[in-house]
This record gives structure tokens, C-alpha cells and sequence, in this order.
């Protein structure tokens, strides 16, 4: 199989290696902060041993580390013939991200930005080879998620599309295609859902807690907004709620003001240990 490029260690790239890992792949994962990287390697450890206690299959853990090599320098993404790339959603850092990928990479590579706001036609225009750039919004976490969706941009190829295929194939993952633009399907409608719940908190309609137990109790959703919000991110819903609100300059999605309060308190949600719930100790990265 292809070497796999994953750009970006934290909560999506990580699971992108391990499941790319697990499916027999070699993986170089990337990132600028070694940090990041230790931390990585300790997630996928901790993810695959507990694997079969998260609802997933029996993993061989050491097989899965051995797999993937951890490396500091893009350099290290040469012979993939694949790259996932993973950073924070914001354009200005995509911008500057993907012409040095571009240099370092085989022409016939292909770019995969696992994004889940930010046009593919856009981030492909920072790039030589618009027509073999795609995106592919991967769902957390990762390796337990199997539906993606699937986003050609204006220029994307039918070889590229192929490609990426049977890359999410070889994953087990499931693409819905759908077409470019900001949000796409899932976030279109899952910020402005969490959003809105995040406002009735700010405006004590409700506690978070009611808030979710509508969700859970009235829709059967197994997860309420806000604990989604936890489990993704509150600093990444934000990110993608700018983004939006930036896209299409509609009032609808405008940013919740304790969103941002939120976000530079350092309330996270699982990963730091505190979001719109406490968290004894925060989450793995990626778990």
C-alpha cells in the first residue's frame, strides 16, 4: 500500500494515522512541536489498547506504533503517495502550509485536506496541482467513525476521486459526496446547531445539562449538542463557526459571545478538562 502523509498531530491527524495504521498502511505523521508528536504516539497507544472497550476491533498495538513514524520535518513526506492534512482551520496557516507540502512532495501525490468549513477549490488555488487536491472530512474519532464526506473541489480529477476511493476503502470508511462549499453538509448544520445551544447557556434559557437532555431524551440523540461541542472541540467550533459567518456573511452564523469567552479561558472541553462539562482529567488527544 501507499505511504500515508498525515500533516498535523493533534485530535483528527492523530486518528487519521492510527486508522491508517491499523488498515496496513505506513505512515509518516508530522508535526511542527515534538510535544504534539510524544503526545501522539502516547494516544494511539492508549486508543489502541483500549480499542475494543470503545466499541472498535482487538488492535495490535505495538504493529500499529511500528507503522507509523513520528517526524518533525514536512521532508519526511517525499515517498507518501498520499498526505492528509490536518491543521487548525484557519486560512491564513492553510495558505502558508500547502506550497512548502507542494515542494517537498511527488507531483503525482495527492492532498487530501480533512477539513470541515474551509472550500476545497480554495485551499487547492495554494497549491501546483489543483487537480489532485480533495477534501475529506474525517468524523472524531477517527478510527471508530466510519461515514466521511467526500468533497471534490472545481478542478479535482476523476483519478484523484478514484484514488482517494480506494484509499478510504482500504480504511473501511464510507464516502458521501456532497459538493464544495463552506461547511459542507455536517457543519452547515451541526455549528449552527451547536451555536444555538451555546447562546440559550449564555442567555440562561437553560443549563447546559437541559439543553442536552432535550436533545437526548426528546430526539434520541445519544449525545446532546454541548457534549458534542466537548467532545470536538469549543475552540474548534468556534474556528468553524468564524468560518461560516466569513463564507456566506450571514448574521445567522454569528459567533455565541461565550464561545469565544470560552475559548480563551482555556475551557476546551475534554481535552483540557473543562468545556461546557468538568472532566476529571482531560481526554487523549484523539480518544
Amino acid at each position: 500500500m501507499a505511504v500515508i502523509g498525515v500533516v498535523g498531530a493533534g485530535i483528527m491527524g492523530t486518528g487519521v494515522a492510527q486508522a491508517a495504521a491499523q488498515s496496513g498502511h505506513q505512515v509518516v505523521l508530522t508535526d511542527l512541536d515534538a510535544q504534539t508528536l510524544d503526545r501522539a504516539r502516547r494516544t494511539i497507544e492508549h486508543n489502541c489498547r483500549m480499542s475494543r472497550l470503545l466499541g472498535g476491533p482487538a488492535v495490535d498495538t505495538e504493529a500499529v506504533l511500528d507503522a507509523i513514524e513520528f517526524s518533525s520535518d514536512l521532508k519526511a513526506l517525499e515517498p507518501a503517495g498520499i498526505v492528509v492534512e490536518n491543521i487548525t482551520e484557519k486560512w491564513d496557516l492553510k495558505r502558508e502550509l500547502y506550497p512548502r507540502i507542494d515542494a517537498v512532495c511527488d507531483p503525482e501525490c495527492v492532498f487530501i485536506a480533512n477539513t470541515s468549513a474551509i472550500p476545497i477549490t480554495r485551499i487547492a488555488s495554494a497549491t501546483s496541482r489543483p487537480d489532485r487536491v480533495v477534501g475529506v472530512h474525517f468524523m472524531n474519532p477517527v478510527p471508530l467513525k466510519n461515514v466521511v464526506e467526500l468533497i471534490p473541489g472545481h478542478h479535482t480529477s476523476e483519478e484523484t476521486l478514484r484514488r482517494t476511493r480506494e484509499f478510504l476503502d482500504s480504511m473501511g470508511k464510507v464516502p458521501v459526496q456532497v459538493r464544495d462549499a463552506s461547511g459542507f453538509v455536517s457543519n452547515r448544520v451541526l455549528m449552527l446547531t451547536i451555536n444555538e445551544a451555546a447562546f440559550l447557556v449564555h442567555e440562561g434559557v437553560a443549563t447546559a445539562q437541559a439543553v442536552d437532555e432535550v436533545f437526548r431524551g426528546c430526539f434520541d440523540h445519544p449525545m446532546g449538542p454541548l457534549e458534542t461541542a466537548d467532545l470536538i472541540g469549543v475552540d474548534t467550533i468556534l474556528l468553524s463557526i468564524e468560518v461560516l459567518h466569513d463564507s456566506f456573511g450571514d448574521s445567522k452564523y454569528r459567533p455565541c459571545p461565550l464561545l469565544k469567552e470560552m475559548t480563551d479561558a482555556g475551557l476546551h472541553g475534554r481535552k483540557t478538562g473543562q468545556g461546557f462539562y468538568s472532566y476529571a482529567t482531560p481526554t487523549p488527544v484523539g480518544a
